[in-house]
């Protein structure tokens, strides 16, 4: 919505291909924003993250830091420790659980302490730590290996509804444009005449936010 804002500011002055720069700008410094939350970068610079292979040859990944995240399935007091079943999904550049997409199989992943099963169940989650292996459980009536993972450090993360509004158009003098011009440079097309705005309503869109 900022980004569209200054745009059109700057295509009212400078013209369009200046506007044009704001946006391939701007999204250079939103992709160069994305990092990794500090409690949940772990200890190497890649840890694991394919769950696939992990079930695969289990034994090989032991001792391995991971991270994975997803929607937490449960929660399990346990006698000074706590066990989090996930539905884990891909995670984004920021290790963020990916909305909507579909699991990629399930871990169980163990934490110290107590944590309150009201403030996880259902809620997404990152953890990091080693892999320690598989442990034997079932999903529904289906027998199914668990990797497990012991738990160094964990995230939470809130869904939020944020607003969508749609770009609006601008010309070399911040007019809508769509031709003819006139001499000056200002579009006069249909629909596209000066101080025209799209009027799509705006949308709603879930976003996974700290």
């Amino acid at each position: 919505m900022r980004t569209w804002s200054v745009i059109q500011q700057l295509s009212g002055k400078t013209g369009k291909k200046m506007a044009l720069s704001a946006v391939a700008l701007s999204a250079l410094v939103l992709s160069g924003c994305v990092t990794v939350p500090d409690e949940i970068r772990g200890t190497t610079a890649t840890p694991q993250m394919n769950l696939q292979a992990v079930q695969g040859a289990p034994s090989l990944y032991v001792g391995q830091e991971s991270r994975f995240g997803g929607k937490v399935v449960s929660v399990t007091n346990l006698q000074n420790k706590t066990r989090l079943e996930i539905a884990t999904v891909p995670l984004d550049e920021g290790a963020r659980p990916v909305l909507g997409a579909a699991s990629r199989g399930r871990i169980m992943a163990y934490i110290n302490g107590f944590v309150d099963p009201v403030d996880y169940r259902n809620q997404l989650v990152t953890v990091v730590g080693p892999i320690t292996g598989v442990e034997k459980g079932k999903i529904g009536q289906t027998s199914y290996d668990f990797v497990t993972v012991n738990v160094n450090s964990y995230k939470r993360w809130r869904i939020q509804q944020q607003v969508v509004m749609p770009p609006q158009p601008f010309g070399p003098w911040g007019y809508g444009y769509g031709g003819p011009y006139d001499p000056w440079g200002r579009g006069f097309g249909p629909g596209w005449g000066p101080g025209w705005y799209d009027t799509t309503p705006a949308g709603v869109e879930s976003v996974v936010t700290e």
